[in-house]
């Protein structure tokens, strides 16, 4: 599956995934945002504690509760580009009408679960901010008492975000099969093994170039 591209714009989906995709780059961007913030707290917490003797106070706990962030607001934006881990053996060498029903049927699977694990994870949510009688009191870390609701919220609004990358993927595939489109808007083109090895040698020369 080719991570970096996408079939030709087209028709009423257009304006929806520019706007999704838009909110995934953000999530994504402010998820490397967060790495960073993470890998200097890191630094920091080693620093204090080798030459102060004190490490970051809660330093687990944030780490803990920020993981969430680059753990899930990545989520869509991977789907958009196509770079989850996936098995194409079968997939990339079907072609027309046979392609497009076996990625119906993947997604449609995927939209399926997704739709599980929202529900799930809103209901967990609610039960950690429900936890007591003031916000500070609610269900929280061990250590330095962070709330813990708010790395909960995170994981069902990414969800959500991922199931409506999902729909727009699912009716792009939807439309590809009752058209026999060669292509499908918005998603990520499959590639053979043959020409997956191509572009990521054509890749590593460009890097070492450069």
């Amino acid at each position: 599956m080719e991570s970096s591209g996408s079939s030709p714009e087209g028709g009423l989906s257009a304006k929806a995934d520019i706007v999704v995709r838009r909110i995934e780059s953000s999530l994504n961007i402010l998820s490397g945002i967060v790495i960073f913030a993470l890998v200097l707290l890191a630094s920091i917490n080693v620093l204090a504690r080798k030459f102060l003797n004190s490490p970051v106070p809660g330093y687990i706990d944030w780490t803990e509760q920020f993981m969430a962030v680059f753990a899930f607001f990545g989520i869509a934006y991977c789907q958009s580009q196509g770079s989850h881990i996936r098995m194409d053996f079968l997939v990339a060498r079907l072609k027309g009408r046979q392609l497009w029903f076996a990625e119906l049927l993947g997604i449609a699977l995927m939209l399926l679960i997704t739709t599980v694990l929202i529900i799930g994870s809103w209901f967990h949510f609610l039960r950690s901010f429900d936890f007591g009688s003031a916000w500070w009191s609610r269900d929280s870390s061990i250590d330095v008492a962070l709330p813990l609701w708010p790395a909960k919220l995170i994981v069902p609004l990414a969800l959500s975000l991922l199931w409506l990358r999902l729909a727009l993927q699912m009716r792009a595939f939807w439309i590809a099969f009752l058209t026999n489109a060669e292509t499908a808007f918005g998603t990520p083109v499959v590639l053979d093994p043959e020409s997956q090895a191509a572009q990521e040698a054509d890749a590593m020369r460009g890097a070492e170039n450069g």
